[in-house]
């Protein structure tokens, strides 16, 4: 699959980010027949005997979809693999996803040539998640297809970049897919993110607060009346800088103010992070962009929300050219 045969695929440009925990079989499945790429971590199925029961099951949804809705086929999916070197589950879990010939995976934490050239070997693409343009020229130097630019205020592991230095940066020696991540949660922020140079949005706190996400209600109730002023950025809970709803780091007794520095070597993916398990569960990801979240809705309806926005974003922009030129 190459870059236009996967925007020929999506209603709107984006790609649902896979989140930790919270993506599962049915929001990925709700996500691509709506329209826009579903994904999740690998990790999300534990022991590993789950993740090829999810991959069957999101395959044969997908496919029944489209025999049943030739005129709105479904998006094509994603899995994403932490390529880390506590990660002991990495080679299983991308032989499975070669045996499943899974059509997009994303890379994170790492970027190895044979991960690629096993992904490729059937036809799949790599998108790589990177935070500044080291990062970047390794994971393309590596083999991956295209790269997802974590720009400041993206949930989960974000960086400090402006996404408009960050894309304006990768544009300037490559030409090939970008997905850009970072508070990004209207169809405004989809064309945004295309008029500033990237092919697609990387869009993921907006679908914690769907009711598919396997999220606690008081997590999904926290971004509908949060804003950014309620993200805190801290690499305390993974030894990686990521942004956290400051009332779930209240809430575990911690001062969000006064966080203390992790250390980055201690990083373990096998356990879930540096502290425990119940950490990664009772702290809450999330980025900047939650202040345009209102209500908890089903996945597809989300989607039809961006989808409007978008449509109508895309005619203003058009009136505004037009209007210049005339």
């Amino acid at each position: 699959m190459n870059l236009q045969q996967l925007k020929a695929k999506l209603r709107i440009p984006v790609i649902a980010a896979p989140l930790f925990i919270v993506s599962n079989p049915d929001l990925v499945i709700a996500q691509c027949t709506a329209g826009v790429v579903g994904s999740f971590p690998a990790l999300n199925a534990r022991p590993i005997e789950v993740l090829e029961r999810w991959l069957v099951q999101i395959r044969e949804a997908l496919e029944a979809w489209d025999q049943a809705n030739p005129e709105r086929p479904s998006a094509p999916f994603a899995v994403n693999q932490i390529v880390h070197k506590s990660n002991d589950r990495l080679e299983q879990d991308v032989a499975l996803c070669v045996k499943h010939k899974v059509p997009l995976v994303i890379t994170s934490l790492g970027a190895r040539p044979e991960l690629n050239a096993a992904v490729h070997s059937y036809g799949g693409m790599v998108l790589h998640d990177v935070i500044d343009q080291f990062f970047a020229h390794k994971a393309i130097e590596k083999g991956a297809d295209g790269l997802i630019l974590v720009a400041s205020g993206a949930g989960g592991h974000a960086g400090r970049q402006s996404p408009f230095a960050l894309v304006a940066e990768t544009r300037r020696w490559f030409d090939g897919p970008i997905a850009l991540s970072g508070s990004i949660a209207s169809g405004a922020g989809v064309l945004a993110a295309q008029a500033m140079g990237a092919d697609f949005a990387y869009i993921g706190s907006a679908f914690i607060a769907t009711q598919e996400a396997n999220a606690k209600d008081a997590y999904k109730q926290a971004i509908v009346e949060g804003s950014a002023k309620d993200i805190v950025y801290t690499n305390l809970f993974t030894g990686v800088h990521g942004n956290y709803l400051r009332s779930s780091i209240e809430q575990a007794g911690l001062d969000p103010d006064q966080l203390p520095e992790s250390d980055p070597s201690a990083m373990n993916f096998n356990s879930g992070g540096n502290m425990d398990k119940k950490a990664w569960k009772d702290i809450w990801g999330c980025g900047q962009g939650i202040g345009t979240v209102d209500q908890v809705l089903s996945a597809g309806e989300l989607v039809d929300k961006l989808a409007h926005e978008y449509q109508l974003a895309t005619q203003a922009m058009t009136r505004q050219t037009e209007q210049q030129s005339a």
